[in-house]
């Protein structure tokens, strides 16, 4: 599959374009099980571990933050967390992270994008995760300027055949690594894309007949994507789930976050002031925390 949109035009209220995504918490049910495979399996540095939270991440900044709680239920046909997604630097450090997949028997799809090549599977709780490398952005249009996405298979022997040039050993995830989006499963894509465009200010990428779309901040091919093909109408999922609890959204500078606070107070949204930044829910009650990146 295979579709090309428009190239998205800048906005007045289009958020500025060095926004990102900062880092995911969530919710597991044991660290005895998951911190070995965050760390083992998937190479993430435990930056901080205290008091059933812990933060982690390549070295840099927090990724993830996981919060234990044993009595946490697995939920299934509910909003929330489809997968987030980490972004390494290279083919390369692809080709690491694949092999060390391999070498722990993980189960794994693949997806290439066009715009990126992915690896997908899930943590043990069944959090789901992709791993990913950017092409260049050149690389993102066809011919006629317009932004193309798609699902082909991955060349994985290609992904692996990097790996020749290969002079050290792996040792985790390199430190350019950084959470490069999140994708929530929605109630209704429609109505939660206008919330993200409209009032956060991310600017719409692609979006397939209503059913999934895609939004960035300063071109980039997605910092957000959402979908509805397990979650049409679903309701959120309960207290004491296991899965998203909220992630944050980067802002570049203090007069950036007023001005998107702003207008998600004028649209009618709650913000709770956390110890994370500002706490607003979409309307499919998944958590967004809005933050400054100093």
């Amino acid at each position: 599959m295979q579709a090309t949109f428009p190239k998205p035009q800048t906005r007045d209220i289009s958020v500025h374009p060095d926004t990102n995504i900062g880092y995911a918490h969530l919710t597991v049910r044991d660290f005895k099980t998951s911190l070995p495979f965050y760390q083992n399996v998937l190479g993430f540095k435990i930056h901080k571990n205290e008091k059933g939270v812990a933060r982690l991440g390549a070295g840099g900044n927090d990724l993830l933050v996981l919060t234990e709680n044993p009595d946490a239920n697995i939920q299934r046909v509910t909003t929330g967390l489809y997968h987030f997604a980490i972004l390494v630097p290279s083919r390369f450090e692809l080709a690491r992270s694949l092999r060390r997949l391999g070498e722990a028997e993980i189960q794994l799809g693949f997806g290439d994008h066009i715009v990126s090549e992915a690896i997908y599977l899930s943590d043990p709780d069944g959090n789901g995760i992709e791993v990913y490398r950017d092409r260049p952005r050149s690389d993102w249009y066809d011919n006629n300027g317009n932004f193309q996405m798609g699902t082909l298979p991955v060349d994985v022997r290609g992904v692996l055949s990097e790996l020749q040039n290969e002079t050290d050993e792996w040792t985790g995830l390199h430190r350019d690594t950084v959470l490069g989006h999140m994708h929530l499963k929605s109630a209704n894509v429609n109505r939660d894309e206008k919330f993200y465009r409209d009032v956060i200010g991310l600017d719409e990428m692609a979006n397939l007949g209503g059913t999934a779309a895609f939004l960035s901040a300063g071109g980039y091919h997605h910092h957000l994507g959402m979908n509805s093909w397990e979650s049409a109408n679903a309701p959120p999922p309960p207290p004491n789930s296991v899965g998203l609890n909220y992630f944050t959204i980067n802002l570049p500078d203090s007069d950036e976050l007023t001005r998107v606070a702003n207008r998600v107070r004028a649209a009618g949204f709650g913000l709770e002031e956390t110890d994370a930044g500002l706490l607003v829910r979409d309307p499919s009650q998944s958590g967004v925390v809005l933050t400054t990146k100093n």
